[in-house]
């Protein structure tokens, strides 16, 4: 089960988007504990506070937050009372661990070690670490990791607002963000003004945002609410105040808060068809099964909507360019996965890639399915072999043929001729995107089949109903 739906399963349970934060907090800590430094001698006690702590309010959080750097500050026996809590918490609720971890050179290995062996769900990282950094922890795809975007220090404020409000550096950081990872793998950690909440949910409609310091004042409450919230009322984890688990009954406090943000949230879902996943009785939006892949590729700049000149001289309202998607690896991995995913309903001995632009993916599903890989040339070379077609084949060999965008299938029909034309059968032919159906048509009536992950009127419709796409826009599809 991947951090996404067991998520969406304890929200569900518990009915709450709360989570509670586990660490040795001086701060938070009973007060016969004494201060930090007596901590050592109360290692025990400090365990057993935590794992009360769990058992209060296992019911009442949909995750559980351990801040690393409290644990690590204690030393050996801080490291071993962080292994006995994860041993306390129960399986089916989410573990972020707090780590904010900043060194690109230990990424590799403190991925394997939170993932594999303390088992963690999802862990937070520094911005800083880059794309370089991030990407070993997402080499799990079980697992999830926030980016650390925008924080409530007054001190930083001239940095996160850096060159200007109208355009602050947090903003320029969520955006890079973004094309580091999926959105069910890549959220963001954000504390600050419902303002910075709300910037934010505009940019990224489809993100999980890890919220800290939320003021507990019922009108900023609810303004924080209307600004990070989706617009199924989700997409939030909020972090419980420190003072709440500081206080005689946390369980009574936590449980209070639950209630207002439940009540809260019921009465801006009254009149709204978009309603939340995890509210009993409430509505499902359909959505698209490659919603993420869509604004994955929207976000790195493979689909554009604008007024853009083709080579015809022609203006067109759009501007597709899927070469550069081999430049990010977590989204050409979901590319190849939606190819697969059709490839493994056909029948065929061999794949084969249109040059250039399919030549990559042709590539990935070859290793990935294992199945030997062809191509016909674009053009024939006046020396060497003067092959037609590259690779290894025999004669009744069937393949399937992969192309990028199918938009008027001139390419695709010349491929299968040069391919049939050596003594290979072509049946099948799959594309990412299919620009206009009547091309579709067209191949078929050639008796081939055309497959095709996904449809720019679809595309069209996922990104104006994440608010990628005025309304203008999308009137031309």
């Amino acid at each position: 089960m991947n951090f996404c739906d067991k998520l969406g399963k304890a929200m569900t349970r518990n009915q709450s988007l709360l989570s509670v934060e586990l660490a040795p907090n001086p701060q938070i800590w009973p007060q016969h504990l004494g201060g930090w430094e007596e901590a050592h001698v109360h290692i025990w006690e400090l365990e057993e506070w935590l794992q009360w702590l769990i058992v209060e309010t296992a019911d009442l959080v949909c995750a559980y937050t351990l801040t690393f750097e409290f644990y690590r500050a204690l030393g050996a026996s801080g490291l071993g009372l962080l292994r006995q809590i994860l041993a306390t918490i129960p399986h089916h609720i989410p573990v972020i661990l707090d780590a904010q971890h900043s060194d690109s050179h230990t990424s590799r290995i403190f991925a394997q070690m939170i993932f594999k062996v303390w088992q963690v769900d999802a862990v937070t990282l520094n911005p800083y670490i880059g794309q370089d950094g991030v990407t070993p922890f997402l080499i799990y795809p079980d697992k999830a990791v926030f980016i650390l975007c925008a924080t409530d220090n007054s001190s930083t404020a001239m940095l996160q607002e850096y060159p200007s409000h109208q355009s602050p550096f947090y903003l320029n950081l969520v955006e890079q963000a973004k094309t580091w990872g999926i959105a069910e793998q890549l959220g963001l950690e954000v504390a600050g003004s419902a303002e910075v909440f709300a910037r934010i949910r505009a940019i990224s409609p489809e993100r999980l945002i890890l919220a800290d310091d939320i003021s507990l004042e019922p009108t900023e409450l609810k303004a924080f609410l209307k600004a990070g919230l989706t617009s199924n009322a989700d997409g939030l984890i909020i972090s419980t105040p420190d003072d709440l688990l500081g206080c005689e009954s946390p369980r009574n406090a936590i449980r209070l808060l639950q209630n207002d943000i439940n009540q809260i949230i019921a009465d801006m879902n009254q009149g709204n068809p978009t309603c939340s996943v995890w509210f009993p009785n409430v509505c499902l939006l359909q959505e698209h099964p490659h919603k993420d892949l869509i604004l994955q590729l929207y976000d790195i700049g493979c689909i554009q909507f604008g007024d853009f000149v083709q080579a015809s001289g022609a203006t067109f309202p759009y501007y597709i360019d899927l070469r550069t998607i081999i430049s990010h690896p977590q989204v050409f991995e979901q590319v190849l996965k939606a190819y697969a995913n059709i490839l493994q309903t056909l029948t065929f001995d061999l794949i084969a890639g249109i040059p250039y632009g399919s030549l990559p993916t042709a590539t990935g599903l070859g290793l990935r399915l294992n199945y030997p890989m062809i191509f016909p040339r674009k053009e024939v070379q006046a020396h060497g072999s003067r092959r037609l077609v590259e690779g290894k084949f025999r004669n009744g060999d069937t393949v399937v043929l992969i192309d990028d965008v199918l938009i008027t299938g001139k390419s695709v029909l010349e491929s299968i001729e040069k391919l049939q034309s050596v003594g290979l059968m072509v049946k099948d032919v799959v594309v990412l995107i299919d620009l206009k159906e009547d091309v579709n048509q067209k191949i078929e009536r050639q008796d081939y089949q055309a497959h095709a992950v996904l449809k720019f009127s679809e595309i069209a419709e996922t990104l104006y109903k994440a608010g990628r796409l005025d309304s203008a826009q999308f009137d031309i599809w």
